[in-house]
């Protein structure tokens, strides 16, 4: 099992990315004190919970500001990558609370059979994957948007028919019969 994490104040939130377009790896980032907390993570993850904190955001008052050049730190080695990511408001401390659960492998080899009793004494034991918790600021919050929202823009661009990325060296669209759409 992993180790789990809760960062009640961190002093540095962001999500980040390694890598060329088409071929990045995901991160999200956070760091009290002098523990660095680093998760793996899909770009449609950090595309939603950015949807989400700004959704949140705009039913909040509005806070002080962060700076948005926030990079990963080094080193960028991921305790565990996430399966699902939620959010909540901690009125009481005013804080958005950023919840990561750790992804679950299921051994792929067993039949349809076997996954099923595994799953079932998987869930009757009440094995679950670690937990992150980030305790954030509503500034944090807004930087961390912007960041996502900018991380995300500068991936591959999207195909206006078929609404899949492109390629660099062409993309083959499904909606144009299989023929090749010209680059942009």
């Amino acid at each position: 099992m992993s180790d789990s994490f809760e960062l009640l104040e961190p002093d540095y939130f962001t999500t980040g990315a390694v890598g060329a377009p088409g071929q990045r790896v995901f991160y999200l980032q956070g760091r009290q004190a002098r523990q660095v907390v680093t998760l793996k993570v899909e770009k449609e993850q950090i595309a939603a919970l950015a949807d989400y904190v700004a959704g949140l955001l705009a039913k909040l008052p509005e806070a002080g500001t962060v700076g948005t050049e926030m990079p990963l730190l080094e080193p960028i080695e991921p305790a565990w990558a996430v399966g699902s990511l939620g959010l909540g408001y901690d009125e009481s401390n005013d804080r958005l609370v950023v919840v990561a659960n750790e992804a679950i492998e299921r051994d792929e080899e067993e039949d349809d059979e076997e996954a099923t009793e595994t799953t079932e004494a998987v869930e009757s034991e009440g094995e679950e994957g670690a937990t992150a918790r980030f305790l954030i600021t509503r500034a944090q919050a807004s930087a961390f948007v912007e960041r996502a929202r900018a991380l995300v823009r500068a991936g591959r661009p999207i195909c206006p028919m078929c609404s899949q990325p492109k390629d660099p060296a062409g993309h083959i669209c499904p909606r144009s019969n299989g023929h090749a759409v010209r680059r942009e």
